[in-house]
């Protein structure tokens, strides 16, 4: 499998590509190419061109949630590409409304009229995406430290709602060594999502990990990720978008942290 970062927080010294905060990945399985998560803008499709990458190819846009820092991206996808036939995989609220006070934080398409413009597959149960990738659909709370938190309201029906973004999901890739984890921002926690990922693809060897963690300050629920983290003996770690200089510095005393930026290739 290869991962390309197409969109992130963070850039290279001495690589000129943009950044934004929000996320987009860019993945091959073999033969099949599939994004996970738009960005907030065009970003990704600049970022694609310049990287020489080419979302022709793409058959499937996993999307990890319904924030728009993971799925405005898909306006300006639509603008520039008019093919029907590519497939959106998400959880079923992940295109429902939500919003902060007045502030819209939704895709700009939601469910109604992306099934208009795209084959779109809304899943709380885990999908094959590819040979070895799985979309995990829903993930249960498993750990006692990770409790979810509303984050703004959501629309249900006629009524608005504490959104405590269960939409959140990921990705696993599961090969004979073991499974990698791909995260968009990690709502549902991250050793929810490993653990979780464990049971779907029924191997306890997770080797590495990237994307948010949704982890802003050290605090007692980073320390007990971060001994989560080396219980598992995962040796890949790449906390990124929604994870802050501090929680990574606090991993890496631990753990040895690799960076991530607009450009980075993965192969695993």
């Amino acid at each position: 499998m290869k991962l390309k970062v197409l969109v992130d927080n963070n850039t290279y010294i001495d690589q000129y590509y943009c950044g934004e905060p929000a996320v987009s990945y860019y993945i091959e399985d073999e033969d099949t190419s599939l994004l996970l998560d738009a960005g907030y803008s065009d970003l990704f499709l600049r970022n694609s061109t310049a990287l020489g990458i080419d979302l022709e190819n793409v058959s499937t846009i996993v999307i990890s949630h319904g924030h728009d820092d993971h799925t405005r991206g898909l306006k300006y996808y639509f603008e520039q590409n008019n093919k029907n036939n590519i497939s959106i995989v998400a959880h079923p609220d992940a295109f429902k409304e939500k919003f902060i006070d007045n502030l819209k934080i939704c895709s700009p398409i939601l469910e109604e009229e992306l099934k208009e413009k795209c084959n779109l597959i809304l899943s709380k149960d885990p999908i094959k995406v590819s040979e070895h990738i799985t979309f995990l659909g829903e993930i249960p709370q498993i750990n006692h430290f990770e409790n979810r938190k509303p984050i703004g309201k959501q629309i249900v029906g006629q009524t608005s709602v504490d959104d405590y973004v269960i939409d959140d999901t990921a990705l696993a890739y599961k090969n004979e060594k073991g499974i990698y984890i791909i995260t968009g921002c990690s709502h549902s926690g991250i050793c929810n999502i490993i653990e979780y990922a464990k049971e779907v693809c029924k191997d306890n060897r997770v080797l590495g990990v990237i994307g948010g963690f949704h982890l802003f300050e050290a605090t007692e629920q980073v320390n007990k990720t971060i001994h989560y983290l080396k219980q598992n003996n995962i040796k890949e770690l790449y906390p990124c978008h929604c994870t802050s200089f501090a929680v990574r510095a606090e991993i890496h005393k631990t753990l040895p942290v690799k960076e991530v930026g607009v450009g980075l290739e993965i192969n695993w």
